[in-house]
């Protein structure tokens, strides 16, 4: 049973091996950022009651063996007075004229609507969640693990509601590829690029500690969408092969689409009302009963926080309500197997346990695009 917990010092090699996987904004592959990062990390967990937009979590999957296998965080604030949270605003702009030269003339008339973006920032950001990697050779691993890598941190959210913000951020990648140099994002070759001279992982790598040269050196005025190459405006909102079962999971949930994008690479901004998350929303504290759910118990997070080092640990299990002589009222308890609650450390100790159950599908039409198609604009030609 694989163990979702807070991360340690010593998972530093781990998490470097991990992070060279996905080599992202929030968390790349440097030794450097990673242990600042566990060090900030160490210190939020063990914070006062009190909000610190500087907070930052880092979590970790173990396996059966002990071995780090995936991570995740969360960024208590994303957007200050001193790194604002940037974006482009997505949005539809209509235009219409009529082409008649003589009032006697055919007509002609023509409506046009344009994919605009704007780009946009925020001193007040919400709570992010992101650095969410699983070592590639368990992606396909039939007990889901990037549900619980990313499903998890949304119990922690509700025990210690008070150290995030009202909004959730979830920034999903887009279709990224190699190149020389590194990682190429269609979107920045077209654009930023042209507009800094700076490469895609050379942008990224600023980014971490100063935002100002997007201000400075992109657009002032709304870019048309309809401007950029095809290929380009194809990608723009939509995300990438490997993201579609993260979105789809954010949506189970409650998050949609915010009509943001990134600037550097075009992924779209998921958001939702932090205490509308099911999730978040749902999560209680039970305590535990020791045995072997039945055929009827639904499988979720069961989780445990306590004073001690690790803070927070989670597993993947079936749990099952307990309830009183008479089968009505709430559950006096929840039964959970044995080795769960080993897993978790609490077998044989009185610790309750919190309890977030799967969260049921919501309808999509299973799309990964989240705005129309920008490379021809649409719109209307009428000739009498």
């Amino acid at each position: 049973m694989f163990l979702f917990r807070e991360a340690a010092l010593s998972d530093e090699d781990a998490i470097f091996d991990l992070a060279c996987h996905l080599n992202s904004l929030n968390l790349p592959p440097e030794r450097k950022f990673i242990r600042e990062l566990l060090t900030t990390s160490l210190s939020s967990f063990r914070g006062t009651p009190d909000f610190d937009p500087g907070r930052r979590f880092l979590f970790v999957l173990e396996d059966t063996d002990g071995r780090v296998v995936g991570t995740s965080m969360i960024h208590a604030q994303h957007g200050d007075f001193d790194e604002p949270h940037v974006f482009f605003r997505v949005m539809q702009e209509e235009r219409y004229a009529d082409l008649r030269v003589t009032e006697d003339a055919e007509v002609h008339d023509v409506h046009m609507t344009h994919t605009m973006l704007y780009l946009g920032q925020t001193y007040d950001g919400p709570t992010e969640l992101g650095g969410l990697v699983l070592h590639p050779d368990l992606r396909r691993h039939p007990d889901k693990l990037g549900r619980l890598l990313s499903l998890a941190r949304f119990v922690f959210i509700a025990k210690h509601r008070g150290w995030f913000r009202d909004r959730l951020l979830a920034e999903l990648l887009p279709p990224l590829y190699k190149g020389p140099g590194g990682t190429r994002s269609p979107l920045w070759d077209a654009l930023g690029h042209r507009f800094t001279g700076l490469s895609y992982d050379e942008a990224d790598r600023l980014s971490r500690f100063n935002k100002e040269f997007i201000w400075r050196l992109f657009p002032a005025m709304p870019v048309h969408a309809i401007l950029l190459p095809e290929n380009v405006q194809e990608i723009v909102g939509q995300v990438g092969p490997g993201t579609v079962g993260a979105q789809r999971m954010l949506e189970s949930i409650g998050f949609q689409y915010s009509g943001r994008v990134d600037p550097f690479d075009g992924g779209p901004h998921y958001e939702a009302d932090t205490d509308q998350v099911t999730i978040v929303r749902d999560t209680r504290s039970y305590q535990p009963v020791i045995g072997e759910p039945d055929d009827t118990a639904q499988p979720g997070i069961v989780a445990v926080t306590s004073e001690r080092s690790p803070h927070f640990r989670a597993v993947w299990t079936p749990a099952q309500a307990v309830l009183g002589p008479e089968d009505t009222g709430p559950p006096t308890g929840v039964r959970v197997a044995a080795l769960a609650l080993e897993r978790l450390g609490v077998l044989g100790s009185d610790e309750r346990v919190l309890v977030a159950l799967r969260p049921q599908r919501r309808h999509s039409d299973r799309t990964n695009r989240v705005f129309p198609p920008a490379r021809a604009p649409t719109g209307s030609l009428r000739t009498t």
